[in-house]
């Protein structure tokens, strides 16, 4: 099923259950719940947070939430429903947020996964994420995680004042 029908927009206050469940069922799955309904909705009202969610007529289907910082931003969650995976959403959040990281002066977006999730590393990877390191027993004691980054410009680096477009 193609994406061209979903939509990519920020997150509505109101969608805070729906994304709680996603992660509960998607993300957290065997982990306990951290992220419930009421984390969610401060996340979402959080200025240095953005929550980007993927809709189907006006139904959310999937959604990514990164922190921003001065130098790093931190993918927080990803998740897409079974049904909508494969179709690109995923790779158009993490497009939609590397260009709004960029356009902020991130230096980087930093990012930790399972190990044991290899369609999630794969898609990290094929974004130019690159693994930085393997942390045994990080959930729980019970599995590793993979920590990647994805470099957007040198650390430090001076970022140009902003000009708008020439026309």
């Amino acid at each position: 099923m193609p994406d061209r029908g979903i939509d990519l927009g920020l997150a509505r206050t109101g969608e805070a259950a729906a994304l709680a469940a996603m992660s509960r069922d998607l993300i957290e799955a065997g982990l306990g719940w951290a992220y419930r309904t009421p984390r969610i909705a401060a996340l979402i009202a959080d200025a240095a947070v953005t929550v980007l969610v993927a809709r189907d007529d006006a139904r959310p289907v999937g959604f990514a939430m990164m922190r921003f910082g001065d130098e790093r931003a931190r993918l927080m969650l990803l998740a897409v429903q079974p049904a909508w995976r494969r179709v690109g959403i995923a790779r158009r959040m993490l497009h939609w947020l590397a260009d709004s990281a960029a356009a902020a002066g991130t230096a980087s977006i930093h990012v930790e996964l399972r190990a044991g999730n290899i369609p999630a590393h794969d898609l990290y990877e094929a974004a130019g994420f690159t693994e930085t390191f393997r942390v045994p027993g990080y959930y729980q004691g019970r599995e590793a995680a993979v920590r990647m980054v994805r470099v957007l410009r040198a650390p430090g680096a001076v970022v140009p004042a902003w000009q708008p477009p020439a026309g």
